[in-house]
């Protein structure tokens, strides 16, 4: 029998504390988490540090469903994390839902 843990939500701000267009850091201990949020309200969740030269996604510049570093311009899909091409590498991604405006991530 195949046991999972049944995932953990935290809840971490509302979706409009998540300026449009932008991102808010959810700090932690083993690498801090950027919450993004698309021009739709599409919110995704990913570790804040660029896996190219570490630069901090959080303060890149988002579109679409996209995101750029803003140390070198990498372009990372906010849906899985993954690079665009050409450049190669995948920034870990967490799970989110919102619910009543409210927005969850899981940090497992």
């Amino acid at each position: 029998m195949d046991m999972k843990a049944t995932p953990v939500w935290t809840r971490v701000c509302e979706v409009t504390d998540i300026p449009r267009l932008g991102s808010r850091v959810v700090e932690r201990d083993d690498g801090n988490v950027a919450i993004f949020r698309t021009a739709l309200d599409t919110v995704f969740a990913l570790l804040d540090r660029c896996p190219h030269k570490g630069g901090a996604l959080s303060l890149g510049i988002v579109h679409g469903e996209s995101v750029t570093c803003p140390l070198h311009a990498w372009n990372f899909d906010l849906a899985s994390g993954k690079a665009h091409a050409p450049d190669e590498g995948c920034a870990r991604r967490f799970p989110v839902h919102v619910e009543d405006g409210a927005v969850f991530i899981c940090l497992d």
